[in-house]
């Protein structure tokens, strides 16, 4: 199973979107080097404020670029790196997914999945009416997450679009992501 990095992305102050880059480096137990989110403890403002020595389980955010397609549908229009992900994949159910997920990019980089995105009121800042779009219900009433994943980087290296992804499944049982 794989899929391309078709975009990366990053940004070393505090905001919503991420401007493309030509490639970035991630640097093993922090994340990707110069962005704000960088670091061994959490980043985010949120978390910041509850407990600053929680472990960064949020290191790097991937987004599926087959969600801009589908937001696209729904009269949206949404490019790489404007949801603040680092890295934009396509041709892999990033969300579908188990915790543990090891996913080799490029010649050297290794990120293991942590969990899903959940993301703020923010989005609706961006674009109106954005947040209902990614975040939703199932038929069954259950919360759907859609904004990509989280992960911690395990080996470090430079990423680049273009780069093949490879995906390695944890040991089974899995277990299905949740919010990080």
């Amino acid at each position: 199973m794989g899929g391309t990095v078709t975009a990366v992305s990053s940004n070393g102050e505090y905001t919503f979107t991420k401007p493309n880059r030509g490639s970035v480096t991630l640097l093993t137990g922090l994340g990707v080097e110069g962005d704000v989110h960088a670091g061994t403890t959490v980043k985010h403002r949120s978390r910041v404020a509850q407990d600053p020595t929680q472990p960064n389980l949020r290191q790097v955010h991937l987004i599926h670029g087959e969600l801009f397609d589908e937001l696209r549908r729904e009269g949206f229009t949404v490019q790489p790196g404007e949801l603040g992900e680092n890295i934009t994949t396509s041709g892999i159910d990033l969300l579908g997914l188990p915790e543990g997920t090891l996913l080799h990019i490029g010649d050297e980089a290794v990120i293991e999945v942590t969990g899903l995105r959940n993301p703020c009121r923010q989005i609706d800042a961006f674009q109106d009416g954005l947040l209902k779009q990614v975040v939703g219900r199932d038929a069954q009433g259950n919360i759907v997450r859609k904004a990509g994943i989280m992960g911690v980087v395990k080996a470090g290296g430079v990423v680049r679009p273009g780069d093949r992804l490879e995906i390695v499944l944890p040991a089974e049982p899995h277990r299905p992501l949740e919010r990080v």
